[in-house]
């Protein structure tokens, strides 16, 4: 049974923890109660940690009494995803092959939610090390979407996002290899954020440590900045950290987008899109130029597909942590996992290097393009929905796991700041995601592009009403 607690943002429930009105105890009582609710029908947690919980919504609720000084999410509860290690709980990456691991440490972002006075309730499912942008695995089977159970909440941050339309948390902690925060974001009708490369650091050291971020997935684009400002920051475990400043993207929530140079391309160059999608995606783009922004439709944002270069990267990364359960355990692995980890393993280093040097162009590209641009907008997926147990839709049957994604991944590769909001319903009723992109190190324009779509919705159109 729902209860009004689920859907309020974290905003509001920081402001009433503060003012006394709500316990951090009651709050994480009832988010433990909702995920129990909502468990069989989701398959959202790997971990739920009931008793760490209320131990620190506890202590929590005793700062609030003292009267002291509260952190940015005081007492707020949240979920963190099972590729982002928690000091003390079980670390396994979706995968048979980490069965029994634990973390040692916190890691940075973990470590920010709990000084921010987070109270973190469990881990989130995932696919096999992030590897399928799907929701299930061997370990944890399939998660669904509370859209529609008979769906997918997209991948790899399964758990995540779904739990969190679902009303069990109002924010969490995904991660994002090659769209694993906008993905799930876009089937879920959630916001979520995919800062610059480094910006929030990343640490124990991932598979595929020159693609991977740490970011938030919510309800709504201003709780989702709220939770990446805890986490965003230098820290020196990551070497590949910023330390320059953190955009203000809390402000950025409330800013006009009168001004703003926006390209628009329906395809990047290369998508096949559902027309649904597109007819979607492109009535919220069509807002922008009613309040000011200047728009133009770019159709070559990239010359080709730059699928390749990803996989390359991705996916030679995680075969070299599984290469021995490959050659000699391989019905441990998710078999669609295993069969494009093999080929990506096969690269020559001359052919791997090629690749290097092209996405590098790649990068170079872009920063022309946003010389002339704020913001990028395009779908987040071609597809509304896909039906739990497929790990591509019929209709981009040519493609392979991860390239019929289409939108996600070439950001990944350029390292540029990217988000999801839910730009509104598709005919049946599913939620579809608009991506917003902006130059390296530009959050900030990316947050003020996601607020304005979300505010030109209408009342509650994101909120799922899962049972």
């Amino acid at each position: 049974m729902a209860h009004e607690l689920d859907h309020m943002s974290a905003g509001e429930l920081r402001l009433r923890i503060a003012r006394k009105d709500i316990s951090p105890v009651e709050l994480t009582e009832r988010a433990l109660a909702r995920a129990g609710e909502t468990e069989p029908g989701l398959n959202a947690f790997f971990e739920l940690m009931p008793d760490a919980a209320l131990e620190a919504a506890r202590a929590a609720e005793a700062a609030v009494m003292k009267g002291g000084a509260l952190g940015a999410l005081h007492g707020i509860p949240v979920s963190v995803k099972d590729l982002i290690a928690v000091g003390g709980a079980p670390f396994s990456l979706g995968s048979k092959t980490m069965v029994g691991n634990i973390a040692g440490e916190d890691a940075p972002a973990v470590e920010r939610v709990r000084a921010a006075g987070a109270v973190i309730i469990g881990k989130t499912t995932t696919s096999e090390f992030g590897c399928k942008p799907v929701g299930d695995s061997p370990l944890t089977g399939i998660t669904r979407n509370p859209w529609n159970t008979d769906r997918t909440p997209g991948g790899s941050s399964a758990g995540a996002a779904a739990s969190v339309a679902a009303g069990v948390t109002p924010f969490a902690l995904g991660t994002d290899g090659g769209g694993s925060i906008r993905i799930p974001g876009a089937f879920t009708g959630l916001a979520g954020i995919k800062g610059s490369f480094a910006r929030v650091p990343v640490w124990p050291t991932s598979a595929t440590p020159t693609l991977a971020h740490v970011g938030p997935l919510a309800r709504n684009v201003r709780d989702a900045a709220m939770l990446f400002t805890a986490i965003a920051g230098y820290d020196r475990r990551d070497p590949f950290s910023i330390a320059g400043p953190v955009p203000d993207v809390m402000a950025a929530c409330d800013q006009s987008v009168a001004g703003m140079r926006v390209a628009w391309s329906p395809t990047l160059g290369y998508a096949r899109p559902d027309d649904d999608v597109v007819s979607v995606v492109e009535a919220a783009v069509k807002q922008f130029e009613a309040a000011g922004a200047v728009v133009e439709q770019v159709d070559d944002v990239f010359e080709a597909d730059p699928s390749d270069l990803w996989t390359a990267e991705f996916y030679a990364g995680v075969g070299i942590k599984l290469r021995d359960f490959l050659e000699n355990q391989r019905d441990m692995l998710d078999p669609a996992v295993a069969d494009i980890l093999e080929p990506a393993l096969d690269q020559q280093m001359q052919d791997y290097y090629a690749k290097v040097f092209t996405r590098y162009a790649l990068r170079d590209r872009m920063t022309v393009l946003f010389g002339k641009y704020d913001v990028l907008l395009s779908p987040v997926l071609p597809v509304s929905s896909l039906d739990v147990g497929k790990n591509i839709p019929d209709s981009h049957a040519d493609r392979n796991l991860v390239s019929w994604v289409y939108y996600t991944y070439p950001f990944n590769l350029t390292g540029q700041p990217a988000g999801t909001v839910c730009a509104g319903l598709s005919p049946d009723g599913m939620p579809v995601g608009l991506q917003a992109v902006g130059r390296y190190l530009d959050e900030a324009s990316v947050v003020r592009a996601l607020a304005f779509v979300e505010r030109s919705q209408p009342a509650g159109y994101n909120i799922c009403e899962f049972a």
